[in-house]
């Protein structure tokens, strides 16, 4: 994926057309001049992987007629010097990207510009019908699970590895926020570099600029010698911020500032050091509320806001807990050199109508203390949970009908068997004295693969 940014910049003015060139050129924007509308579209294809910048007073083709005849998901900027708010309601309605009245300001166009190719960029890479390659393969491996969901979340998790944008992880605690920020750099081209994971919450207020932007020596009490931060740690990487929604709003408008201008000044210093860092964010509430109640900043909510990634609760992908339980407690026995334990279809009917609030890190958690008891104590799974104050001991009215009912305990118990036989199809149909077609008809309704229980 080429992700260099580029412009497409349109104006029958040769003064002003060579002036926005040099501003773009100058934001390392690579630039494509063009003094009329017609000449451009030939280069405004489906798969142009930048932003148009246009006047909208031109002969022959004006800047509106360009913005109807663009692909809409091309980001377009119209220019004017003769607009006002209804032309620039017409143009927003028309799908203009934003709207622009000379005199402007180049920083903030150039800003704009930026924002808008990041954009397009995750649009090209997240479009469907995209060829994959083999690290679809290995990411099943990480980021495990068979259901439709977790499918669709890989195929993101790949697509927006190949952009450098930004993205903020979105999730409740213990779905895995983490795995998914490190899956995206490990498939990125930043994969040599660093990768720098950092709580924002574990930070003291007072010891936040020091820690993320670093400090020279005698900056403030204690600060002895010149400490690199984190920024400066994961240059050339990824960074990773973890429950960004506890920073401070009067740190905010910092990060946001680090964030346009991709340069960090230490504490004590004067001296800015230029960044090339890719900012993956994650929160476990809505940014977009906390930006409407006033507890976040919207200017930095959007500027995070490139890409972002959702991560559903165990909750609701309960066919996929059975195959999770068991690759932890393969990777539990083989921490512990203890035999693994096998499984009944009672032990996973009981984790699947389990209410799992701590997500994928509690299924894990439980899945090691279930090993380490049941090498002493023969308790089964169920009798583990209950051990707990969080069991589903019966199906509430939001889990669907009766039929939705039953067909969540069939599936339970295909995986449960499934998982107990290692995938060997003749003896599940033996043991549920299912004919196999029929059998296949099942595993085929619910999802399932024999290949993901050998």
């Amino acid at each position: 994926m080429n992700n260099t940014l580029s412009a497409v910049i349109i104006d029958d003015d040769p003064a002003a057309l060579e002036s926005l060139a040099q501003w773009l050129n100058l934001a390392d924007i690579e630039v494509h001049p063009f003094a009329s509308a017609r000449q451009a579209m030939a280069m405004l294809t489906a798969d142009f992987n930048g932003v148009v910048i246009s006047d909208i007073r031109m002969p022959e083709m004006d800047g509106m007629s360009l913005l109807k005849a663009t692909d809409r998901n091309i980001p377009v900027i119209l220019i004017t010097g003769h607009g006002g708010i209804a032309q620039a309601v017409e143009a927003m309605k028309l799908g203009a990207y934003d709207f622009l009245e000379k005199p402007y300001n180049p920083e903030r166009l150039v800003d704009m510009v930026r924002r808008a190719c990041e954009q397009r960029q995750v649009s090209l890479a997240t479009a469907p019908h995209r060829p994959q390659n083999d690290d679809q393969s290995a990411l099943e491996h990480i980021i495990i699970g068979q259901s439709d969901t977790l499918h669709t979340l890989r195929q993101h998790i790949q697509s927006l590895a190949r952009v450098n944008a930004d993205v903020i992880i979105s999730g409740e605690t213990g779905t895995g926020k983490e795995l998914v920020a490190r899956s995206l750099h490990d498939l990125s081209i930043r994969r040599d570099h660093p990768f720098v994971a950092i709580n924002v919450a574990a930070i003291p207020e007072n010891l936040l600029e020091s820690e993320l932007f670093g400090h020279e020596a005698g900056a403030f009490t204690g600060a002895i010698k010149q400490q690199p931060g984190i920024f400066e740690a994961a240059n050339g990487g990824t960074l990773f911020l973890d429950e960004i929604e506890s920073m401070p709003m009067a740190f905010q408008i910092k990060l946001l500032r680090v964030l346009q201008e991709r340069e960090v000044t230490r504490v004590g210093s004067r001296q800015s050091i230029p960044l090339n860092v890719r900012i993956v964010s994650a929160t476990k509430e809505d940014l977009r509320q906390a930006a409407n109640a006033g507890h976040f900043r919207e200017d930095l909510y959007y500027r995070l806001m490139v890409a972002d990634i959702h991560l559903p609760p165990l909750r609701e992908r309960p066919g996929d807990i059975p195959l999770l339980f068991g690759h932890f407690l393969r990777e539990a026995s083989n921490n512990n050199q203890v035999d693994m334990p096998e499984l009944s279809y009672e032990d996973l009917v009981a984790l699947e109508l389990h209410d799992w609030p701590g997500n994928v890190r509690e299924l894990k958690h439980t899945a090691e203390r279930y090993l380490l008891t049941h090498s002493f104590n023969d308790i089964s799974v169920q009798e583990l949970l209950q051990l707990g104050s969080t069991n589903r001991t019966a199906p509430t009215s939001e889990e669907g009908s009766l039929s939705a009912r039953l067909e969540q305990v069939e599936k339970a118990l295909l995986s449960a068997e499934l998982a107990h036989h290692k995938g060997s199809i003749k003896e599940v149909m033996e043991v549920l004295d299912l004919p196999r077609r029929t059998l296949n008809q099942k595993m085929q309704k619910y999802g399932l693969r024999r290949e993901d229980f050998i």
